[in-house]
């Protein structure tokens, strides 16, 4: 039976292809936190693999039989929210289900019963208490998604695994991890009464924060593999660079790209047909086009304040990350949701190749469905696009729509950006590509427009690169910073058809006959165009 990339859920190897779980995270670290009794956090951003992991690990636990391990998701919670009684029965409830599958010789759901009477703000910690005693080797609990519940009930549960952690390992779990998508030391829990409690005093008894990662470039390779191994269907190597740059490894991205080339894309069926770079361009475009559960998820939280108090400045290359006005929690906030990336002596990034295509396209999704104008418009004869007609007609169009335009994006402060990635991004729908660039502290906007100028695959490119940039200092040198950053950026890239430097005024001093101009320019043996507006 052939196997497939999994886009939903836990991974089953005997369906879909799999990378090793326990080689994603450092075992000899857990065992020995295990081993201490400690409780513990694992965490990572959704959809990266952390329910597969602890199910291996529980696996793993069980079969070396020093001790029994149980594992159980509280996600049935959340609906209860505040409802502290409710959330406390659901989550001994799904503690019983999921322990009847491991342990055969306990009546665990006569240990529910004997609690039932028991005060809600101890009768999860009593259970716990009385299923670890009857049992023969110590107890190991995984509870998952426990950032689900919130509130009075989340609080709850936290202070109750709390209240028994000193009766460990006989006469309480030895070991609890609690999973989720962020550290429970950054919870800000809002209770019924409005008071706010932290998750690191509602658990301080946390011994380690441990963070689930990406695959590895070589476990991307080894997933694919695993493809072409058991079915004969090639992938050229230089699609690997290209899968690297567009998922970083992000495992739902990594599993959808592949899924979306070797099944949803049918000509690819056939396991004769060599995979190529042009081919996973094109089965990445039809998964931010079709905004599957993931992107969807990942486009909701770009409406939270604390998601756009870091969002914004990165695609309107501020300062304020340089100067540290953005709250380092924010900041940790959207880490921790696998939106951006924050690496030693490195400027703050989104994630990847994918996130960066889907957050502009979607924050001017309906400038881009209302925009007049049509591709074939600033098409050659060959196919190519005319740039110079197509930013004419943008000057024209920013200069009569600027202000009303942008001050529909929620992400106003990178307006004159977005808005010019949403025209561009109209031009190119359907017939090419834009890869986009930008990071707090750049203070500009890297863009390069790939147009195929033939049907199918492997034939010839234009490619084009777009240095954006808002003007705030001297005119002249910023001209020159820009056009050697141009510059660089079209080495960078190689075989670049052209470059253009685009250099946005809104200091509002100027009429836009002063602000709307262009010209050719120069620079290390290259022609650019600068275009001011």
């Amino acid at each position: 039976m052939e196997r497939f990339f999994n886009t939903a859920g836990p991974n089953n190897p005997e369906l879909e292809y799999t990378v090793d779980p326990l080689s994603r995270f450092d075992l000899d670290e857990l065992l020995m936190l295990i081993r201490q009794h400690k409780y513990f956090v694992l965490h990572a951003p959704r959809q990266t693999g952390k329910t597969s992991c602890l199910l291996a690990l529980r696996d793993y636990l069980n079969a070396r039989e020093d001790y029994i391990c149980v594992y159980a998701n509280v996600e049935g919670g959340q609906a209860s929210r505040n409802r502290v009684e409710n959330v406390v029965v659901s989550t001994i409830d799904t503690i019983v289900r999921e322990a009847q599958l491991i342990i055969k010789d306990v009546n665990i759901r006569e240990i529910r019963n004997e609690v039932q009477q028991d005060g809600i703000d101890s009768r999860l910690s009593n259970f716990l208490s009385k299923l670890s005693q009857s049992l023969p080797k110590p107890l190991i609990l995984f509870i998952d998604e426990i950032d689900a519940l919130v509130g009075d009930s989340l609080v709850s549960v936290l202070r109750q695994i709390r209240a028994g952690y000193a009766n460990r390992p006989k006469s309480f779990p030895s070991s609890i991890v609690l999973c989720g998508v962020r550290d429970v030391r950054d919870y800000r829990i809002v209770l019924s009464n409005q008071d706010i409690v932290t998750g690191g005093s509602a658990f301080n008894i946390k011994a380690e924060s441990l963070r689930l990662g990406n695959f590895t470039p070589e476990e991307v390779h080894e997933l694919y593999m695993q493809h072409t191994r058991e079915t004969g269907q090639e992938f050229d190597e230089e699609c690997f660079p290209m899968i690297w740059e567009a998922t970083e490894g992000q495992p739902w991205l990594v599993n959808a790209l592949g899924r979306e080339v070797t099944y949803k894309m049918r000509e690819n069926r056939d396991r004769s047909v060599r995979i190529t770079p042009e081919m996973m361009y094109c089965a990445q475009e039809r998964i931010i086009y079709r905004r599957d559960t993931h992107i969807d998820i990942l486009i909701d939280k770009l409406k939270e304040p604390r998601v756009k108090r870091v969002i914004e400045p990165i695609l309107s290359n501020s300062d304020e990350a340089v100067e540290g006005l953005i709250p380092s929690d924010d900041i940790q906030y959207v880490v921790d949701m696998g939106l951006i990336k924050r690496e030693l002596g490195q400027t703050i990034r989104i994630s990847n190749g994918i996130y960066r295509e889907v957050i502009p396209r979607e924050l001017t999704w309906s400038t881009q469905e209302t925009l007049s104008q049509q591709p074939q418009w600033f098409m050659n004869a060959d196919g190519s696009i005319n740039m110079e007609k197509l930013m004419l007609d943008f000057q024209q169009f920013f200069r009569q729509n600027a202000d009303s335009w942008i001050g529909k994006f929620d992400y106003a402060e990178a307006g004159p950006q977005l808005l010019l990635q949403a025209f561009l991004q109209r031009i190119v729908n359907g017939g090419g590509y834009i890869d986009r660039e930008y990071g707090l502290g750049r203070r500009r906007t890297d863009l390069l427009i790939r147009k195929p100028l033939t049907e199918g695959y492997g034939g010839p490119v234009q490619r084009i690169v777009l240095e954006l940039k808002i003007l705030r200092g001297d005119l002249e040198t910023t001209i020159e910073k820009g056009l050697r950053q141009t510059s660089d950026y079209m080495d960078l890239v190689g075989s670049v058809d052209e470059g253009h430097f685009i250099l946005f005024d809104r200091k509002g001093d100027k009429t836009w006959d002063e602000r709307i101009w262009h010209g050719k320019r120069e620079y290390n043996g290259r022609v650019i165009t600068v275009w001011g507006m």
